[in-house]
């Protein structure tokens, strides 16, 4: 619910904004805008919002989230208005449009406080537009633009155009303003806490459900390798009865010795050999086989990121400050406990620094299955250029690149774990996991790399006794 406008009269005599000087202007959505004033009674912060359903301006008293990305007309504003002094601050009529005239400039900073049409918009003293927070060219409000609310509002109404409204009654101690910064954290607007609560569901649960679809298809993938032995058995009979087979034959009718009694009959390709068909079979069987380990590690996974996801989205929807949720959110930078059952499946060893995770493989056979099993083609490898040793894997942040300390981090732990330790110093490959070509015929864990980087690192003994204490016990 919006303000009306006697709750803005009531708002805005509370504030005595007159004679305060705009000191900061900081734009946390596309539709919030707080600013920054110090006047009478000391500093204070003006919270507008424009959102729909839950248009306002008053005083919050709770932090303000920052965008990680300035936006324009926050931009604009502080090279505009910053430092300027508020002469005038009145609201048009009963029209939810507030006029605040600042400084010399003499611009003005109008605030349409209408739910489907909300905006603010700052102007000279003739009307033109310097800039608004929407852009609306159909309505002049686009720089350039002509923008004089005041004509437009001279025009009286009919009587039964105008409707009455009254000040809510709203519960908690404290002014009007007090009272109404509570209200709209819990219950509207782009900090409510509902509102925010849905934005999480939607963000997760629409992972959650897929990856609950793709867990039952690999589960009835598995229902089917699981039956993998029927291959090694049609091999044995076809192998046992060799001699009743002849070219062409397209099936083959025997007794089944594993299971006594009964007879069995296997399909059978008329242009390969009793033998060949039979090597088929087997091929099959390992196959399945092999195929059964993997897609059960990739069922473990998959059920190891659904818990990861829905305790993420439970805490999130446990949070309580509206203001701590949105920049959650906004910022991506979810956390959640390190998943410590994954963390004792995985080979080598694990570092988790600044909510970077950092994997090293010891050898030949832990390099080999971190890299079929546990890293994907957006992490980054790191190996030592001319010595054996270990391969080093960063595990890629969404949104995010690997800072500079971190690769250092890898790079040390690198050249620590090859057998170039004792030079204190050496040269690294990197590049990312999708840029590299398993070596055919090669050792197990053999890879090529494309694309890859050069790294010098210089061993750093501080920086290796800060990461030990990052290592993630198994």
């Amino acid at each position: 619910m919006s303000l009306n406008w006697k709750e803005i009269n009531l708002i805005l005599s509370e504030l005595e904004l007159p004679g305060s000087q705009i000191q900061k202007v900081v734009q946390s959505t596309y539709d919030v805008l707080s600013l920054k004033i110090h006047g009478k009674g000391g500093s204070k912060t003006l919270l507008i919002a424009l959102t729909p359903g839950a248009c306002r301006i008053h005083e919050t008293f709770k932090g303000i989230p920052k965008n990680d990305t300035p936006l324009r007309f926050a931009e604009f504003l502080n090279s505009r208005i910053v430092n300027s002094w508020i002469e005038e601050v009145v609201q048009l009529g009963d029209n939810r449009i507030i006029r605040i005239i600042l400084g010399v400039h003499r611009f003005r900073l109008y605030i349409r406080l209408w739910s489907n049409a909300a905006n603010v918009v700052v102007t000279d003293e003739e009307g033109t537009v310097l800039d608004a927070m929407r852009r609306l060219p159909k309505r002049g409000e686009i720089s350039g633009g002509h923008y004089v609310p005041e004509t437009a509002l001279a025009v009286e109404r009919p009587p039964e155009k105008v409707r009455e409204y009254e000040v809510r009654e709203l519960p908690g101690p404290g002014s009007f303003n007090e009272k109404i910064d509570a209200w709209y954290a819990e219950q509207g607007g782009a900090l409510s806490l509902e509102a925010l609560r849905e934005q999480a569901r939607k963000r997760f649960e629409g992972s959650i459900g897929r990856l609950k679809v793709s867990l039952e298809h690999l589960k009835a993938k598995e229902t089917d390798y699981a039956s993998a032995d029927r291959f090694r058995e049609y091999g044995d009979i076809i192998l046992a009865n060799i001699v009743s087979i002849t070219a062409g034959d397209e099936w083959l009718e025997a007794d089944n010795f594993y299971a006594a009694g009964d007879t069995i009959r296997i399909k059978l390709d008329p242009k390969k050999s009793p033998v060949a068909q039979a090597e088929q079979y087997y091929e099959h069987y390992r196959k399945a086989t092999k195929g059964l380990a993997e897609l059960r590690a990739e069922i473990e996974a998959g059920e190891a990121e659904l818990i990861r996801l829905e305790s993420s989205l439970a805490g999130l929807l446990e949070e309580t400050n509206p203001l701590r949720l949105y920049k959650l959110l906004k910022t991506g930078s979810v956390k959640t406990p390190p998943d410590r059952k994954l963390d004792r499946k995985r080979p080598g060893l694990s570092f988790r620094r600044k909510d970077w995770l950092i994997i090293v493989g010891r050898d030949a056979a832990e390099n080999d299955e971190l890299l079929r099993k546990h890293v994907k083609g957006n992490d980054l490898w790191l190996h030592a250029r001319d010595y054996p040793g270990s391969y080093v894997f960063i595990k890629q942040r969404s949104g995010k690149t690997v800072p500079l300390d971190i690769l250092l981090d890898a790079g040390n732990l690198g050249i620590f774990y090859s057998k170039g330790r004792n030079n204190g110093e050496g040269d690294l490959f990197y590049t990312s996991v999708k840029f590299l070509r398993r070596s055919k015929n090669g050792p197990k864990g053999l890879v090529i790399p494309t694309q890859e980087k050069n790294l010098h690192i210089k061993v750093e003994e501080k920086r290796l006794k800060e990461l030990e204490q990052c290592r993630i016990e198994k």
